[in-house]
């Protein structure tokens, strides 16, 4: 096969996106026979094949022939990727040299051109990283701009979607939501160029984690999954891709199969030779873990995470607290609460922070943050949140003697997370139920609810949650009575007549009556001088 014939497999498979084809095709043809775009095309296909340094000496090659050409425009694109794929690398002075290589090449050439808005992206990323989040948001719409004054659809989808993140950590999540939507046009139309595709398939769904807007994240997962299939050999995107499916399958009970997901998510990021983000699955393999109740695999986890740069919170704090070191639990949370600034990371912190809180008796500091969790909810309009808003009110109001208030929160809460499949947070719901039933004297009501949250959480794998759900089952009134009961009891033993009892429970003689026939037979008695001795017996009084 002579080499025009080669180039032309080649680049067809290119087309295809088969990408192994088309690098293999196009590493075989003798060097002095690419052009500049077959060596862009070489380094793309090396990227996603995870070959990293392949694609650096292939964009290198594709920026000197520019230069050579005389096609300064050209040359600034190969500066563009050289930085992008060097700066993604961790190499940040030489990646950051690239950049201001392109700056250079851009000073020299007179007009408006759309390579300008190409090497914005860098400044926007630095901005965000940097949690600049107004200044880069000035940039994505300036990115936005040209790429709609030029046509570019890479441009175009980019923009929109840094624009619709940073508008998500502004609090707009509805606008925000609308703009990560729009960007996704382009992609599902094939419009967009495959790295920035991918780029764009994992913002959005990054974006609808953080806000817990489980369906968007769960429908653009599987889009995703789809899209990453549809590529042998693809290896950027899909360590991404497997720790959104495994959030997805955190959230649904399915925990043996997240941790897989996990996994497979780290070894794929590290094939990618970006651990950085591996980070992130580790500390979402703690919290299954720690949910789990296998409490020193968590700590490793956590500890993985955060030797790859993730912090690993709330997830690390929850553990002290599971650990029974409350005081390093409630400082790292003290902590966490003064620099966490933006309402979508302190989306994420509230629920743990009003849970940590809680448990070292800070009701007055818990229930301001569960006020605040409620605001931030009203404003992102996503059932989760709302949901976590509901439970953490909830939590707070029945701690605060008030199980009335508890109860429709919490209902409205579970209905939620039923919705989503979400059986975990379901069944969390039913105990904190139970309890506030119980609180009320239903207490026939409590024992189904907790009956049913046990029983989630033995399928689940939830040990310590099911320890509590079972213990709370077990915590009977002597003689087998009704919390209804006891509350009689404690009046009949006060000397309250059948009358007075109605009044200050708000039931009727009727039931009062009922009430009192039920707690005779129970105690084996016949009279009420009985039933009052048997209540100081037993220290119900």
């Amino acid at each position: 096969m002579g080499v025009v014939e080669e180039l032309i497999r080649a680049r067809e498979a290119y087309d295809r996106r088969e990408w192994l084809a088309a690098y293999s095709g196009l590493s075989d043809v003798a060097q002095d026979e690419l052009t500049p775009d077959d060596f862009g095309q070489l380094a793309t296909a090396a990227y996603l094949l995870g070959r990293r340094n392949n694609c650096v000496q292939a964009l290198q090659r594709a920026y000197q022939l520019n230069v050579d050409a005389g096609d300064a425009l050209a040359a600034v694109r190969s500066a563009f990727w050289l930085a992008l794929v060097l700066l993604t690398s961790g190499e940040t002075a030489i990646g950051g040299g690239w950049v201001a290589r392109a700056h250079r090449l851009l000073a020299e050439i007179d007009g408006d051109v759309v390579e300008r808005g190409y090497v914005l992206m860098h400044a926007m990323y630095r901005d965000i990283f940097a949690g600049e989040f107004d200044a880069a948001s000035q940039l994505a719409q300036q990115i936005t701009d040209y790429g709609r004054r030029f046509r570019d659809p890479d441009l175009t989808a980019m923009g929109l979607c840094a624009q619709g993140r940073m508008l998500l950590y502004g609090g707009r999540v509805p606008d925000g939501l609308a703009l990560l939507d729009e960007s996704m046009v382009g992609v599902a139309a094939g419009e967009v160029s495959v790295i920035f595709a991918g780029n764009i398939y994992c913002t959005m769904i990054e974006g609808c984690q953080e806000i817990a807007d489980f369906d968007r994240a769960a429908r653009w997962t599987s889009a995703l999954t789809t899209w990453c299939a549809e590529q042998p050999g693809l290896v950027p995107f899909t360590g991404q891709c497997a720790v959104h499916r495994g959030q997805i399958m955190r959230a649904q009970g399915a925990f043996d199969e997240a941790l897989t997901e996990f996994d497979l998510s780290v070894q794929r990021y590290l094939a990618n030779q970006t651990p950085g983000p591996a980070g992130l699955a580790m500390a979402e393999r703690g919290d299954v873990l720690r949910i789990r109740g296998d409490l020193a695999g968590a700590q490793s986890a956590y500890g993985q995470a955060i030797a790859f740069g993730h912090e690993a919170q709330p997830g690390l704090a929850l553990l002290w607290l599971a650990q029974g070191r409350t005081d390093a639990a409630a400082a790292a949370m003290h902590r966490l609460l003064g620099e966490t600034g933006d309402p979508v990371h302190r989306s994420q912190l509230l629920p743990a922070a009003v849970e940590v809180l809680m448990a070292t008796h800070q009701h007055d500091q818990a229930a301001t943050i569960s006020a605040e969790l409620a605001a931030i909810a009203g404003s992102f309009g996503c059932p989760s949140t709302q949901a976590r808003s509901d439970y953490a009110a909830a939590h707070v109001a029945l701690e605060s003697h008030d199980p009335a208030a508890a109860t429709p929160l919490l209902r409205r809460a579970r209905a939620v997370w039923e919705r989503l499949g979400a059986r975990y947070e379901t069944a969390r719901c039913r105990v904190l139920l139970g309890r506030a039933l119980r609180a009320l004297g239903d207490d026939e009501s409590a024992v189904t609810e907790l009956a049913a949250a046990q029983r989630s959480f033995a399928e689940l794998g939830a040990a310590p949650a099911e320890r509590e759900a079972a213990a709370l089952m077990a915590t009977a009134h002597p003689g087998g009575l009704t919390e209804r009961e006891v509350q009689v009891l404690r009046l009949v033993a006060a000397g309250r007549t059948n009358s007075e009892i109605a009044t200050l429970l708000f039931l009727s003689e009727k039931t009062v009556a009922r009430h009192l026939s039920n707690i005779f037979t129970k105690l084996d008695v016949t009279s009420r001088t009985a039933a009052a001795a048997f209540a100081f017996e037993h220290h119900i009084m």
